[in-house]
């Protein structure tokens, strides 16, 4: 059966790498990387060879065609991104819509993932969590971003440069208040694996002025309850007026959640949940 399997690498240790992904790796008909000279390497390191075929940020548009040619001839294929997971803050997305749209088999590999490395070394609540990628650097996005992480009820992990990332601590202390909790998680499953623990605050100083090296990912904190209610509230509130216009204005409810979602601090389960909460209203 034509399959594409969403295969998870190793984001730093190669002993990472399940035995299910080295199985998969090693029996498909091609491999779909994001950079084909990293899991080139990752596939000799295995000893596995297969074909590479590029399929990153640049080129996933026009690569989806070839790619269904491929599955609609009965190969099976794997996807796989520099590091970690596929499509988490790494191309894929459109492929994988456009597969299950087509109606082949999609099968994730499990496996190495920062955010939930970043997650559960990082000491915070750990039941809810909102992932936000990286954060924007400038503009209406970058303040939509940190005022969802500063009034977020559940967890906030993203990712940041080493360059920025003084520079974002400095901003969340604005918005969060000093005393939030967080963690600098760097290098993650790497030799200079560090988690650095504490408020925003001491995070800010810690870092201010310093060389930073390597990948991070931050970990924030929930807002404490009653900003959280209060906040979650007034979001809440405007995303149902600004569903209530496009939908009568007759936009599709899946386009009306995904505007919810890209314009809200709702998440976009939530966004889709009261879209459909709405939909059943006005059906009533």
């Amino acid at each position: 059966m034509a399959t594409l399997y969403i295969v998870a690498t190793p984001i730093g240790n190669l002993e990472d790498l399940t035995l299910r992904a080295r199985r998969v790796l090693g029996e498909v008909d091609r491999v779909l990387a994001e950079d084909t000279r990293r899991t080139g390497l990752l596939l000799q390191h295995i000893g596995v060879r297969r074909p590479l075929v590029s399929l990153h940020a640049h080129n996933e548009a026009e690569r989806v065609g070839r790619v269904l040619e491929w599955l609609n001839a009965g190969e099976t294929l794997a996807l796989a991104s520099d590091a970690g997971t596929p499509l988490v803050s790494d191309p894929g997305a459109r492929l994988v819509s456009a597969v299950v749209e087509a109606g082949h088999t999609v099968v994730p590999i499990p496996g190495p993932s920062a955010v939930l490395a970043a997650l559960v070394g990082a000491g915070l609540p750990s039941e809810r969590f909102s992932f936000l990628g990286f954060v924007p650097r400038k503009g209406a996005a970058r303040r939509d971003t940190l005022h969802r992480i500063a009034s977020s009820p559940d967890t906030t992990l993203v990712f940041e440069s080493p360059e920025r990332i003084s520079v974002l601590l400095d901003d969340l202390v604005e918005l969060c208040g000093a005393d939030r909790e967080a963690c600098v998680a760097r290098e993650l499953t790497k030799l200079h694996e560090t988690f650095h623990r504490g408020s925003l605050a001491s995070l800010r100083d810690e870092f201010a002025g310093a060389t930073v090296r390597g990948e991070i990912c931050l970990v924030v904190a929930p807002a404490p309850a009653a900003d959280a209610g209060v906040e979650y509230g007034e979001a809440r509130d405007a995303a149902t007026t600004l569903a209530t216009a496009l939908l009568e204005a007759g936009e599709s409810p899946s386009r009306v959640a995904r505007e919810l979602a890209r314009q809200t601090p709702l998440g976009r389960n939530e966004a889709y949940a009261l879209v459909q909460a709405l939909g059943d209203e006005a059906g009533a």
